[in-house]
């Protein structure tokens, strides 16, 4: 094989908390790069430019998180060096600690990248490397869900919620994707890397991938229910998600905490990994993309209803932390729920009754 057709090789890690589709897309994706172009435009498959294996600390079949049996081909004792690392999501709870369930995972992903294999992560696959100590001093992104705890658990790293895709460390060696489908991004990032962006954008176009250039921030929610242990906060969290509107709810919840200003914003802080008033604009910012999705009010009323008297602030800070502008999030996210809810008549119907 020339340089230029050299192929490269990628092992994905099959791990019991993984989800297959993620595995298996990833697989598809690197499996189709040199081959699927020339078989769908001139009935001819090319030459395969890059090789994945699943591979496992055993050569076992696993069942994963959603219940497929998924077989390695490969198991870390009889794999050869990688060019590529891919670890996948991990579905566990945010803010629960892979503690030495994954030991093994942990030290080959860590001697792989001592090699010089590039280690890519899917999603919460970036929490075995925050574990192993890999991510410490640098760079890092994982699904918008898990990052407060991440933040909590790993200090030492500088997490980015809001980036779909980031490659950090010595030589940029360590890439990661965010939440949900950015696997997606992850996959074409290496393919353009790796092999060129002719082939990566093939693959796009094959497979309809449109890049997430907005990150996460559209997407992210703030998970209410996720009361914090302090008694003292979880009563103001509680208070504040019926009252976020309201004219001075920190104030407000400073007076109901009982503790002076600065020891509860302190106490806040630590608590739920926001300030008082980051975690009112959250809420409120989140209840505004509610209403933008489901109902044709103007803008200037969605500000009044959840609590800004300002409609051109408002307007300011959504497009900051959500990086659209309101009437973008409606077209975007309102135009996607009236097709899903027409497409779901019975539903509607049953609700009705």
């Amino acid at each position: 094989m020339s340089e230029e057709n050299h192929s490269f090789s990628v092992a994905i890690m099959a791990l019991p908390d993984v989800t297959g589709s993620t595995l298996y897309g990833i697989y598809d994706l690197f499996s189709s790069v040199g081959r699927d172009w020339g078989l769908l435009m001139d009935g001819v498959p090319g030459e395969s430019r890059i090789d994945p294996k699943i591979v496992a600390a055993e050569r076992r079949p696993y069942t994963v998180a959603n219940g497929l049996v998924i077989q390695p081909e490969i198991s870390f004792e009889d794999s050869q060096q990688p060019d590529i690392v891919c670890v996948p999501d991990i579905l566990v709870a945010p803010g629960e600690r892979l503690g030495t369930k994954y030991d093994r995972e942990r030290l080959w992903v860590r001697e792989r990248l001592e090699s010089g294999a590039t280690i890519a992560t899917a999603c919460s696959g970036a929490l075995l490397l925050a574990e192993e100590g890999l991510l410490d001093g640098l760079e890092a992104t994982t699904h918008w869900a898990y990052c407060n705890a991440f933040r909590r658990d790993y200090p030492c790293v500088t997490l980015h919620p809001n980036r779909a895709l980031v490659a950090t460390g010595e030589g940029q060696r360590i890439v990661m994707a965010g939440g949900g489908t950015s696997w997606q991004d992850l996959v074409l990032y290496l393919i353009a890397r790796f092999v060129g962006v002719e082939e990566a954008m093939q693959v796009a176009k094959l497979y309809l991938i449109n890049w997430h250039d907005i990150g996460q921030q559209p997407f992210a929610a703030l998970a209410r229910t996720l009361k914090s242990e302090d008694t003292v906060i979880a009563k103001c969290q509680e208070w504040v998600a019926l009252n976020y509107e309201s004219h001075s709810p920190v104030s407000a919840m400073a007076e109901l905490s009982g503790l002076a200003e600065r020891s509860f914003n302190r106490r806040f802080a630590k608590a739920t990994g926001m300030t008082p008033l980051e975690y009112v604009h959250t809420l409120r910012l989140e209840e505004a993309k509610h209403l933008l999705e489901r109902t044709e009010a103007p803008i200037e009323g969605i500000a009044q209803d959840v609590g800004y008297e300002d409609a051109s602030f408002f307007s300011r800070l959504f497009r900051r932390e959500v990086a659209l502008t309101p009437a973008q999030y409606r077209r975007r996210f309102g135009a996607l729920r009236q097709t899903l809810e027409a497409g779901a008549p019975e539903k509607r119907r049953s609700e009705k009754r």
